[in-house]
């Protein structure tokens, strides 16, 4: 037998409460000579039980009718439902602080953050601590901010001597300069990368030529070809990021970027670096799209983790006279600019050694090279040749 303060005590309820559930006659006590309450065990036994009925979702009216045996069985398939969804939810926060600990990878973090949420994704991480530079490096490569110096080592190590980061061909850039209606004016190359498109423009137009890209040593490589071809007088070089550009509005003829836009999100850049381009100026960008409606499903998995924001031409071109410009020109790339990006890269992996890389980047850069030998050509670069209204 309990009295009420005992009974309270052993099942973590207040007097009050065990007073309202008496009330409802889901518990009874037996009044002593003394006047005072007694429970029995099987009162116990009864708010044990309907504690777990609530712990389920159910409410009291709702545990009540389960003690009684009418079961709602729909009712309790809707409350399993929503207590299946709270334990996963539950259970992603859980995974988030233990990452947020170095507990285990952010990974799967990152990628459901960057496709839900990239800009406020991008900003949390900079009130980590992280450079704009290093933040939009984890977002596209490491995705993971609790090894992401050493993978980002890593990967210059294995980059280390190669000039293209992503596929490239002259063949290309000169059938988008082909497009462009003018040859002179001033011109920014955004993401320039090492210089092998800037320095291919400047042999080929009569552009000023401003190279933009947020890595000083890119930026060292490109000054070096710079010299090399005695280009000093017609290439200017600036380290910014291509979110927040240090330039006039207005300032430019044509904004050029291959393959660099998806960095920051090509609707971002449509919007973000049109300000940039004077009136009828040009901007020419490439941007990697799926060539089928039809991809495998190995391929889609892939490119959902790596690129969330990927979209066929067509939805490109949409989005890109939504924003405001007219579509001169488009085409894919060709193989041989993938080649060019794949071969060196492929002949440098399979001469490094496995035990020098302690993060993912190696094992990174393998499921992709997979990825494109099984893949290609069900997604590829497409080059837009564009013109800014009015």
């Amino acid at each position: 037998m309990y009295r009420i303060s005992e009974l309270a005590q052993k099942v973590g309820l207040s007097r009050s409460t065990l007073l309202y559930y008496e009330k409802l006659k889901l518990i009874s006590a037996k009044r002593q000579s003394n006047g005072y309450r007694c429970y029995t065990d099987k009162d116990a036994q009864r708010v044990k039980l309907l504690q777990q009925l609530q712990a389920g979702g159910l409410t009291l009216k709702e545990c009540q009718a389960c003690l009684k045996a009418q079961i709602d069985r729909e009712l309790l398939l809707h409350r399993l439902n929503v207590l299946d969804e709270e334990i996963a939810q539950k259970q992603k926060a859980r995974e988030l602080l233990s990452s947020m600990l170095g507990m285990n990878s952010m990974k799967e973090w990152h990628q459901s953050m960057e496709k839900e949420a990239p800009s406020a994704h991008l900003e949390w991480l900079m009130k980590q601590g992280f450079s704009e530079k290093n933040a939009l490096r984890l977002k596209w490569l490491s995705k993971d901010m609790n090894e992401h110096e050493q993978y980002m080592a890593d990967f210059e190590a294995i980059f280390q001597g190669l000039d293209r980061l992503g596929p490239g061909d002259e063949g290309d850039s000169l059938k988008a300069l082909r497009a462009l209606p003018i040859r002179s004016g001033d011109a920014l190359e955004i993401g320039c990368g090492k210089g092998v498109t800037t320095t291919l423009l400047a042999k080929n137009s009569a552009f000023n030529l401003t190279a933009l890209d947020n890595d000083e040593y890119c930026l060292s490589c490109l000054k070096e070809k710079v010299k090399d071809h005695s280009l000093e007088h017609r290439i200017t070089t600036i380290c910014a990021s291509m979110t927040a550009m240090p330039f006039d509005r207005g300032q430019f003829d044509v904004l050029w970027s291959e393959g660099s836009a998806y960095i920051m999100g090509v609707k971002q850049a449509l919007k973000g670096w049109k300000p940039f381009i004077k009136a009828n100026g040009y901007l020419v960008i490439s941007d990697l799209v799926w060539l089928t409606d039809n991809p495998d499903a190995e391929a889609i998995e892939f490119w959902q983790q790596n690129y969330p924001d990927m979209a066929t031409s067509e939805q490109r071109i949409k989005e890109m006279m939504k924003a405001g410009y007219e579509v001169i020109e488009s085409f894919t790339q060709s193989e041989q600019s993938w080649r060019n990006y794949l071969d060196p890269l492929n002949q440098k992996i399979t001469q490094v050694e496995d035990e020098d890389f302690t993060s993912n980047s190696l094992n990174d850069l393998r499921k992709e090279l997979q990825i494109h030998e099984q893949y290609l050509g069900q997604y590829g670069y497409q080059v837009f040749v564009l013109k800014k209204k009015g």
